[in-house]
């Protein structure tokens, strides 16, 4: 398990957004990666596409399934982490440091302090004990990946 950074906000569906000023770093978090096991596969979004919040950000592939990337912010794509396409196994092995998928020039920089923080009980229901928490029905690790999900 990786040390979660400070300063980091997160949804529901396991995407981690880093506030740098006007833009936001966004990766998939240590649970996720490890819940989706090996990634094999990364679909980055287009340099300039604009994104709403809860769209489809990017794909990555593990030897699981595939699951869509979810946008937890609304703006401008203005920067990709290109190497993941050759190095996949970086979100495995560093989702939160170079792992990362893309960073997003924000709309509006509040929608941040909307996303649970690492302290929240939500968040901490999501890492932990399972998928209790979860209300969305995006839910981007079908049921077959979340078979350890909710055991308590």
């Amino acid at each position: 398990m990786s040390i979660v950074p400070d300063g980091l906000h997160f949804t529901k569906e396991h995407e981690w957004v880093k506030a740098e000023g006007g833009n936001a770093r966004i990766g998939i978090t240590d649970h996720a990666q490890h819940e989706l096991t090996e990634i094999v596969y990364v679909e980055l979004p287009k340099m300039g596409k604009k994104v709403k919040k809860g769209e489809s950000l990017g794909v990555v592939e593990s030897v699981k399934t595939v699951s869509d990337i979810y946008s937890p912010v609304r703006g401008e794509v203005v920067e990709i982490n290109k190497p993941l396409e050759d190095s996949p196994q970086w979100i495995n092995e560093s989702p939160y440091e170079n792992g990362w998928l893309a960073i997003v020039k924000m709309s509006d920089t509040s929608e941040v302090n909307g996303l649970l923080d690492a302290a929240s009980q939500e968040w901490d229901r999501g890492q932990g004990a399972g998928d209790r928490g979860r209300t969305s029905a995006r839910d981007p690790f079908p049921s077959s990946v979340r078979k350890g999900f909710g055991k308590e």
